[in-house]
């Protein structure tokens, strides 16, 4: 399983939360059958939202965020737990890989321009959501402007997925870094020159190093408190039940309308790519069940 560590400044001045997501990351591909970009995209929203997650205090809260952009990669989106699980998909998993000139995968090119909608639901009450327009269609500076726009949160964000020569998953993770209300100038002139040379964050995993150790490179000079580590993972929470219970609300002539030529219903989930058929006695106790 894959870890997020929790970490604070013993002075109360920064937050720093990072996350190793390599097995994460590796079975969004596999699920979704995603092309380089497709998965480097992909693969950092789930990232940072999982990351995001973590940070939701209630435990029955959830997070969704969704990169939409106009170019060809599509939609994406990932929602999270306050566990940290997370979930996700790309509108167009077959999505072409262009490069930098460095070598690295142009995932702003296939993103585009758009917006970046946050919707935080605490469990309770109306959900929060927010908007914000994308910076570069990276994913962590746009993750970063939005904690910058909406929340008033000076943020750092560093996300990443390794992919080798054939297309697959090496390794993937993220560091998130938040100024507090203790904060003073100081701690921001440090965290700046913390970032100057700073490795990437796939570097770090490829050289061995865990979260806590990540985390401790991003606060270099501080006296650091562990705050909470845990497991997280790609989760999909769907079944035939939740979906029934969906579509169980449609009107009966719609549920009829909606069978095909065999008299079934089949109902995509788009996170796990599960398939579910509800055959005529299914539709017919659905409508049952309404009188």
């Amino acid at each position: 399983m894959d870890k997020i560590t929790r970490c604070i400044t013993h002075d109360g001045a920064v937050m720093a939360a990072a996350i190793d997501s390599t097995e994460t990351v590796f079975t969004a591909q596999r699920i979704h059958n995603t092309s380089p970009v497709a998965t480097a995209a992909l693969g950092r929203l789930l990232t940072g939202t999982s990351v995001m997650g973590a940070m939701l205090k209630n435990p029955e809260a959830t997070i969704n965020l969704q990169v939409a952009g106009n170019g060809e990669l599509g939609i994406v989106t990932a929602v999270a737990n306050s566990r940290g699980h997370v979930k996700g998909y790309v509108g167009n998993p077959d999505c072409t890989t262009t490069y930098y000139e460095n070598g690295h995968i142009n995932v702003g090119k296939a993103v585009g321009r758009g917006v970046l909608n946050v919707m935080r639901d605490e469990g309770a009450g109306e959900p929060y959501i927010g908007k914000v327009p994308l910076i570069s269609g990276e994913i962590a500076e746009d993750i970063a402007g939005y904690y910058a726009t909406s929340e008033q949160i000076p943020t750092v964000c560093a996300l990443g997925v390794l992919i080798d020569k054939s297309g697959m998953v090496l390794a993937s993770g993220g560091v998130l870094l938040q100024m507090l209300p203790g904060a003073f100038e100081s701690d921001i002139d440090r965290i700046e020159e913390n970032l100057k040379d700073m490795p990437s964050v796939t570097r770090m995993l490829a050289e061995g190093m865990t979260p806590l150790q990540m985390a401790e490179r991003y606060l270099r000079g501080y006296e650091v408190d562990v705050l909470d580590e845990f497991e997280v993972g790609y989760y999909c929470n769907c079944s035939k039940a939740k979906l029934e219970n969906i579509i169980a609300g449609m009107p009966p002539a719609e549920l009829r309308a909606l069978a095909d030529e065999n008299g079934e219903i089949k109902a995509h989930c788009h996170f796990c790519n599960k398939e579910y058929t509800f055959d005529e006695a299914d539709i017919e106790n659905m409508i049952s069940a309404k009188n």
